[in-house]
């Protein structure tokens, strides 16, 4: 069971209400820093991810270890199925702070919101990984530009699921497709783009064969591969394919706020960035079994074990375990975000801050 502090909120009961104002609430537990020094429980925050798989293992694990309470902070999960939602949540300050695609705080920049990246999980796009049903595959849709060359019948595209449109997945998705052409045309202009939900409703939807392919999480991959209804179209964890279509690393998943968050107040920023990194360094070599045992049973009882164990090993190799965005690797990420996610060339320095993890690694 969850306790109150790190509750789960779907998006519903969070647009209904029951989630408190974001930085606001304050509480008297006590506990004390992972440095001995006693401190209060003193403020109440709900921070958002979108679905709960390893990739956010960062966030889940702050959590069952008490790194959060460690730094004076009570937490609420908000978890509304879908990047684009995660985005909208906190333009609207209904959450404090998010893990998500990196584009997502230059989307709501570019709206007027100005927001920045606090820290960067990953190096590589664990979620352009594209799925395919194996009763396709099967037929001969075995490379990406058959997604546009064996059409569905009576001459349809084919349907192509990300969680939403908009969200880090169709951006991710949009991307790779547009590397591949067939008959002078890029893939992704002959294909259709669908928002097919978190993970029952993906992984339901390719099974039933609403969906021709999806986006995948690792997991999801596992548990279609392994029932027998998916095969890997396009699989990141090839570097041969990575480096075809991407040729650098870049910095993924990102933990964001909107500016006027991270200035109302910074000691609740370095609490909440500090807890994270803590939850990195506690990953760091550590056998997947226990992360499993950690955070597991509790945020992923949906999959079989072996599925979350082999997850959270394949994030191991790709986390980015001291949390720093380097310029280059945001230099790099610019080629997927403009101009899918923005228009805009942003700087560095406009929508990055490096300031508390810089902090987090000194204390």
């Amino acid at each position: 069971m969850h306790t109150p502090n790190s509750r789960s909120l779907t998006r519903r009961q969070l647009l209904a209400g029951t989630a408190a104002a974001s930085l606001g609430l304050v509480v008297t537990a006590r506990t004390r820093t992972a440095y001995g020094k006693a401190k209060k429980v003193s403020k109440f925050i709900t921070i958002a991810h979108s679905v709960n798989t390893a990739v956010y293992a960062p966030h889940l694990v702050a959590e069952a270890m008490g790194f959060f309470k460690d730094e004076g902070l009570g937490i609420t999960f908000v978890i509304p199925g879908g990047g684009a939602r995660v985005a909208q949540v906190v333009a609207g300050r209904q959450v404090g702070y998010a893990e998500g695609d990196s584009s997502h705080p230059l989307k709501i920049s570019e709206k007027g919101k100005p927001s920045v990246m606090l820290y960067g999980t990953d190096t590589r796009c664990s979620y352009a990984n594209i799925l395919v049903r194996k009763d396709l595959w099967d037929a001969g849709l075995n490379t990406v530009e058959k997604l546009a060359t064996m059409k569905r019948p009576g001459g349809e595209p084919r349907i192509i699921a990300a969680t939403r449109i908009g969200s880090g997945t169709w951006l991710y998705g949009n991307y790779v497709l547009d590397q591949f052409k067939v008959n002078g045309k890029r893939v992704n202009e002959q294909v259709k783009w669908i928002g097919g939900g978190g993970t029952r409703t993906m992984l339901g939807g390719l099974k039933s064969g609403q969906f021709d392919a999806i986006m995948a999480v690792p997991v999801w991959m596992e548990t279609a591969i392994e029932g027998g209804y998916g095969k890997a179209l396009f699989d990141v964890s090839s570097t041969a394919s990575w480096n075809q279509v991407f040729g650098a690393n870049i910095p993924t998943t990102v933990g964001f706020a909107l500016k006027e968050t991270v200035e109302e107040d910074p000691s609740v920023t370095q609490g909440y960035v500090t807890a994270v990194y803590r939850a990195m360094q506690w990953m760091k070599g550590r056998d997947p079994e226990a992360v499993y045992g950690a955070i597991g049973p509790k945020y992923m009882a949906e999959f079989k074990k072996a599925d979350v164990v082999h997850e959270i090993k394949y994030y191991q190799a790709i986390f980015n375990y001291d949390l720093i965005i380097p310029p280059k690797d945001f230099a790099a990420a610019k080629k997927v975000w403009v101009p899918r996610a923005t228009k805009r060339d942003w700087a560095y320095d406009e929508v990055v801050d490096m300031r508390y993890v810089e902090q987090a690694m000194k204390a």
